[in-house]
This record gives C-alpha cells, sequence and structure tokens, in this order.
C-alpha cells in the first residue's frame, strides 16, 4: 500500500505544506488505490481521473507561487452521491437519475473546493439515503472492508468504506437518522452529525427536509474536524442554514487531546438507548469505554428521557411524509428518466412507468407509506402526532442537558451484518437507527467514533456522543480526548487496525461491482 493514502488528513496537509508531496502525487495515489480495490468494494460511483488530477496541479501550481491556502489544500475528498456537482453525476444512488449532471455545486462541495479540496468522486449510497446498509443502492451494494460479506452501513456506506479503505482520507456524507454515524460505527471511522443548519443543505438531492444534515467523516476526530471547518457557515441560499458564528471545530478537536480534559465531564447514559437486542460484544465496549471515562474523572450519570422510545415510530412517520413530497418532483416531465409506455402516451401513464421503473422497492415503500400519512383524514392521526412526539423527544433532551454535558450511548445496536440478512424485513434496518434517531429529530449534533471491536465477530464498535444545539464543538473536543484513551489502551490508533486489502482477501468477496 502507497504510504502516502496512510497518512490522516491532518499529516498529508503538513507535507503538501511542507513541499514532501504534491497534490497531483497524493491524488494520484488514492486513484490508483480506487483502481486497485473498488472493484470489489464499490464504494464509488463516478470518478474522473483528469478533472481530479488538472484540480491538483492547479494546487500545486498556486502553492509553489507563493498563495497562502487553507490547511487542507491539496487534500482529496470524497462525495456522498446525494450532493450535487458539476463535473460527475449525481444519482443520489437511483436509476430515476442516472446520468443527472447539476448546472451547480452543493454549497458544501463549493465550499470545500474553495477550500483547495480535490474531489476524486461520488460515493454509492442508498436510494434517496433511504436505508440502513447501502443494498438499496440502484448499483450495487457497497460491501465492508473490514469483512466482505458484512454490509457498510447506510445510507452512506460508500463514504465511510472510501475513509475505511484508504481511498479517500475525507469524505463527505448527509445524516438523515444516522446515515453519517451508523456506517461510521461499522466501518471503524469518524461521522458527525452537525447542528441541523450547521452546514448548508444547498445543492443536497431532499430526504426529508427537517432531518437531512450534511457532515463531513474521516479516520480520525481532528480530521473529521477539519472538513467541518471547512464546510460550515450560513448560507443565504438555505433558508434553514444557522446566521451563527462557529468556533473552530479543530481547535475544539486539537484542545481535547489530552484525555486529562474530560476531568470533570458529565456523560449521560439515556436508559431507553440502552435498548433490546444490543450485542454482547457492542454492550462490553460501550461499557468499556466509560469505564475509561470515570478513570479520567468524568461523571457518569443515568438519564430518563420517557419518550425517546416512540422516536422509531415518529421519525418513520415524519421522514416518509417529507420524502414523499420531496420526491414527487421526479415525474419524468422535466428531468431523469422517461419511460413510455407502449400503446399510447398520456402524461399519467409515463409518470407511473418512469417512477416504477425508476424507484426501486425502499423507495417505492416509503412513498407509499407517507403518501398514506398526509392523505385527508389521516394527517392529525399520523403526521400531526408524530410531530407532537418529536416535540416531547426536543424537550427530553432539553431536560437531559440540565443535568449533563453531553449523552452517550452505543451508535449502533450491532455490528456490521451479513448481506442480505435483513432481506425482505425493513423493520430490522429501520430498529437499527433506534439511537441514532433523535438527535435528527431534536436538531442536535451527534459524533460517532470507534472505541474497539466486538469480541465475538472482531467487527468495528461506535460510542455515539451527543451535545445540545450550537455545541458541536464540544463533541469534537471531547471524542478526540475518548479516541486518545483508545490508542492508549491499544497502543496504536484504531484506524491502523483496519484490514490490509491485499489481492487474496478481496477475491474472497462473495459480490464483485456491480454494472449499471
Amino acid at each position: 500500500m502507497n504510504d502516502v493514502i496512510q497518512l490522516t488528513a491532518a499529516e498529508l496537509a503538513a507535507r503538501l505544506t511542507a513541499g514532501e508531496v504534491s497534490s497531483a502525487e497524493a491524488t494520484q495515489a488514492h486513484l490508483d488505490r480506487i483502481a486497485a480495490v473498488d472493484g470489489t468494494l464499490n464504494a464509488f460511483l463516478a470518478t474522473d481521473a483528469e478533472i481530479s488530477l488538472a484540480a491538483a496541479r492547479d494546487i500545486d501550481a498556486r502553492r509553489a507561487s507563493g498563495e497562502s491556502l487553507g490547511e487542507l489544500a491539496g487534500v482529496p475528498l470524497a462525495i456522498k452521491d446525494v450532493l450535487v456537482t458539476t463535473d460527475m453525476p449525481a444519482t443520489s444512488g437511483s436509476k430515476i437519475l442516472e446520468g443527472y449532471r447539476s448546472p451547480f455545486d452543493a454549497t458544501a462541495v463549493a465550499r470545500a473546493r474553495a477550500a483547495g479540496l480535490i474531489p476524486i468522486g461520488k460515493t454509492n449510497m442508498d436510494e434517496f439515503a433511504m436505508g440502513s446498509s447501502t443494498e438499496n443502492s440502484a448499483y450495487g451494494p457497497t460491501l465492508n472492508p473490514w469483512k466482505l460479506d458484512r454490509v457498510p452501513g447506510g445510507s452512506g456506506g460508500g463514504s465511510a468504506v472510501a475513509v475505511s479503505a484508504f481511498e479517500a482520507p475525507l469524505a463527505l456524507g448527509s445524516d438523515t437518522g444516522g446515515s453519517i454515524r451508523q456506517p461510521a460505527a461499522l466501518t471503524g471511522t469518524v461521522g458527525m452529525k452537525p447542528t441541523y443548519g450547521g452546514v448548508s443543505r444547498y445543492g443536497a438531492i431532499a430526504l426529508a427536509s427537517s432531518l437531512d444534515q450534511i457532515g463531513p467523516c474521516a479516520r480520525t476526530v481532528l480530521d473529521t474536524a477539519l472538513l467541518h471547518d471547512a464546510i460550515s457557515g450560513h448560507d443565504r441560499h438555505d433558508s434553514t442554514s444557522l446566521d451563527f458564528a462557529w468556533p473552530s471545530m479543530a481547535a475544539a478537536a486539537r484542545s481535547g487531546a489530552d484525555p486529562a480534559t474530560l476531568a470533570g465531564l458529565r456523560v449521560g447514559v439515556v436508559k431507553q438507548l440502552m435498548i433490546d437486542g444490543v450485542q454482547s460484544g457492542v454492550q462490553a465496549r460501550f461499557e468499556q469505554a466509560l469505564d475509561l471515562l470515570t478513570a479520567q474523572g468524568a461523571e457518569i450519570v443515568e438519564i430518563d428521557a420517557p419518550h425517546f422510545e416512540y422516536a422509531v415510530a415518529a421519525y418513520y412517520l415524519i421522514l416518509p411524509a417529507e420524502a414523499s413530497s420531496n420526491l414527487a418532483k421526479y415525474d419524468s416531465v422535466r428531468f431523469g428518466l422517461r419511460v413510455t409506455p407502449q400503446g399510447g402516451a398520456t402524461v399519467e401513464g409515463v409518470m407511473s412507468e418512469t417512477r416504477a421503473a425508476g424507484f426501486g422497492a425502499e423507495v417505492k415503500r416509503r412513498i407509499i407509506l407517507g403518501t398514506y400519512a398526509l392523505s385527508a383524514g389521516y394527517y392529525d392521526a399520523y403526521y400531526g402526532s408524530a410531530q407532537q412526539v418529536r416535540t416531547l423527544i426536543q424537550r427530553d433532551f432539553a431536560a437531559a442537558f440540565d443535568q449533563v454535558d453531553v449523552i452517550a450511548s452505543p451508535t449502533a445496536p450491532t455490528t456490521a451484518w451479513a448481506l442480505g440478512a435483513h432481506s425482505g424485513d425493513p423493520m430490522r434496518d429501520y430498529l437499527n437507527d433506534a439511537t441514532t434517531i433523535p438527535a435528527n429529530l431534536a436538531g442536535i449534533p451527534g459524533i460517532s467514533l470507534p472505541i474497539g471491536t466486538a469480541s465475538e465477530d472482531g467487527l468495528p464498535v461506535g460510542l455515539q456522543l451527543m451535545a445540545p444545539a450550537f455545541e458541536d464543538a464540544r463533541l469534537y473536543r471531547a471524542g478526540s480526548a475518548i479516541e486518545q484513551l483508545i490508542a492508549d489502551r491499544d497502543d496504536a490508533p484504531f484506524w491502523t487496525q483496519a484490514p490490509e486489502l491485499d489481492a487474496a482477501f478481496l477475491a474472497t468477496a462473495q459480490t464483485g461491482k456491480a454494472t449499471n
């Protein structure tokens, strides 16, 4: 494996600044890695080496001329295919948008480019971000690099795998109910859902507008914070964007690098998040992490949040309802796929045939559920009631944060499950998001970081931390300290323990990269 791709983003940025490696060399190394392993992993849906290398050479020229550049200038970046880009397709993992190219960049992408980051490809995802395994992509599943017969989580499995498998040091994702944090947990990476409105959603293909949030993922807390700084801030194009003076997330991560900073931290454990069915190895690692925190002087406080048990039910009414509305635009008339039925074509017939052919089973399931929940006579009973539960969950969080600084839980109740294991039983996927969904309903920030592997299967386990709205920096500070505790315990940073994807290992894959 090329040494360059094993560097963290912060380490690579330092070498770029020092002139020890060029952005073109770093970009080519990651493109070579993609060529070597992605035929099996299927983390990327699109790459364009010519465009990426041209952008890298431009950064090299600007640096050579003495121009002052951002800290991450020249570092490669993977982009979840939910974000539109001008130079690569944006499909949101769906056949209905196959080949679609946007006339503008999403704000998060535009800001990443302005910071000098080099986009190297669009990553695979569950169709329209509907799923918890990246098996619902119209372009085939993504495989978990820790064990190739396992899912990487979802919906952002492609971004998490790109980072975990050293195909990219940084990636952008979206999180509607855990789609950054849950795949981070299953692939041994770090994923952050910012405060709702902290990162612009402009140019993100919408699933559920009141829940969606764009965020960063990487192999370390500091790298994640650096990318967060690059993409955050107010955006006039997004009516939900917060006009707030955000502190530096990277500075917070660096200030928390000493575990001694955990002394006095009040850590809440919500008993309703310790759900039935938590895998024994996940539970053991979570308890070990709490013990490490206690040893550093943190205080563990049990929290009662009685309405959290209704979070999954409320979420799976709110999300489908908003998705039903957002996906109505895919009507075959304005853009995207068009299927013309035989024997005459009315607008209704073309629309029906197009949506039947273009949407997958999970998308259809949620559109039907959402349309029903919004229909006359049922709106108040379903969607309206779900919004009332959402308010109660927000109040539970407010009461909890009167007692504690952060809330901790397992990010996911299990490690990565086998491909196809949840086939035909979508409820198993839905319940896997039970610990991550509350943060989206409340609009608060949440981060997942790896805390070890489960004893029974050797697969990564994630710890989730949540903080009040606007306190994203608090999570980076605490997360950085916990990350160092785990590294001290294991005598190595967790990300260095990822398996080497050599040819023999890749040959064990049960399924290869699907063709369009």
